[in-house]
């Protein structure tokens, strides 16, 4: 190779520094560190562990402050360290060490970006663990299907990313697919991750059940809430529920047990229904069903009261099945774009087998410079 290739490489070295310490300015790292200090300094108080509520809720800051700061120190140590290492090998010409620290640039860039899209989810659920629930749109077993396709992106993303995925509910179609399923991802910001997910998805594609292999459009739903504090102030009065007991039905496969435990449970002021088939216990599959009605009412008043602060400053959006915020085109080409951002890919393989950090980065970063650098599908 030759060394103004490695010029290059030295360049590209010095580009991810300074973007690492624009961030780490602009996120004003040193004021989290003298704050997690002060915090530190607390907690050799004598009557600082006498307080539960004041050790807990200290921790719990100290903790997430940690979170913030530790990430920002390995990276810029790695990436100086690499740059005097970079240096002098380029005046040594010590071949060996700059091809080795040339092949971890592209690590460095992976690294910012995950730091920065942390810095990008402050929202008060975003650290949270996350529902996610899937229902396929008008079109029987087409829209089953690809309700079951994204069920299986969002499963296989979560295996990538390192969550612990587990699924509540999934209810299969009577030819393929499904006709709803719930997972729950735990994990640190799943939600804040996954919340991009929510809205419509749209798939173009010759039909794999039509006889005359022609083009089809299938819609499917979904929807990402936030799972929420068991002592968080959601009022569910039982008076205003229904709760239904039936067997599992359909095969199910892997993630459903053929029991007769299975729990729905309908609230009856909103109408809102929730279920669980996954569990043996008749009490956990209820238990589940209860933690994601919670979910639901949660992020229901969370709308109500962001619906009217937009009517206040005169914004309202339409969340109707009109306003994709995905198509997944397989015919006539190949094609996976985002319409709020234009983020697009013709990987679709890969998408479907989990790539989607692409989509979420963008939307957050979109997020980040504010509502008008997202595009309107």
């Amino acid at each position: 190779m030759e060394e103004r290739d490695y010029r290059e490489y030295q360049r590209e070295l010095k580009q991810v520094s300074s973007m690492l310490q624009e961030l780490y300015n602009s996120v004003n790292i040193e004021a989290l560190k003298k704050k997690a200090a002060e915090l530190q300094e607390q907690t050799l108080r004598e009557d600082f562990w006498q307080n539960k509520e004041l050790f807990t809720s200290t921790n719990r800051e100290i903790s997430k402050l940690k979170r913030q700061i530790e990430p920002f120190d390995r990276l810029t140590n790695e990436v100086k360290e690499a740059s005097e290492l970079f240096e002098m090998a380029m005046q040594d010409k010590d071949i060996s060490v700059l091809d080795e620290i040339s092949g971890k640039i592209e690590g460095y860039r992976n690294k910012f970006n995950e730091i920065e899209t942390l810095e990008l989810l402050s929202g008060e659920d975003d650290f949270n663990n996350s529902f996610v629930v899937i229902h396929p749109g008008a079109g029987g077993t087409e829209s089953q299907d690809w309700a079951n396709m994204l069920f299986r992106m969002y499963y296989r993303w979560g295996e990538k990313k390192g969550f612990d995925v587990n699924v509540v509910d999934y209810t299969p179609g009577e030819e393929a697919g499904i006709k709803s399923a719930t997972m729950l991802f735990k994990g640190e910001y799943a939600f804040g991750l996954l919340k991009c997910e929510r809205g419509i998805h749209r798939l173009v594609r010759i039909s794999p059940f039509d006889a005359n292999k022609r083009r089809h459009t299938s819609f499917a739903s979904v929807e990402v809430l936030p799972e929420v504090d068991e002592n968080i102030d959601i009022e569910i009065k039982e008076s205003d529920l229904r709760i239904d007991t039936y067997r599992s039905s359909g095969a199910g496969g892997q993630h459903v047990n053929k029991t007769d435990s299975a729990v729905r449970i309908t609230h009856l002021p909103t109408g809102i229904v929730t279920q669980c088939q996954n569990e043996r216990s008749q009490h956990k599959n209820k238990a589940f069903a209860m933690k994601v009605l919670k979910a639901r009412l949660y992020e229901l008043k969370k709308r109500e009261f962001d619906e009217k602060q937009q009517e206040k400053i005169g914004q309202k959006k339409d969340i109707s099945w009109g306003n994709q915020i995905r198509s997944y085109v397989f015919q006539p080409y190949t094609l996976v774009k985002d319409h709020r951002t234009g983020e697009e890919t013709g990987s679709i393989d890969y998408v479907f087998d989990g790539d989607i950090d692409r989509f979420i980065y963008s939307y957050l970063r979109g997020k980040r410079s504010g509502d008008q650098g997202i595009l309107q599908a």
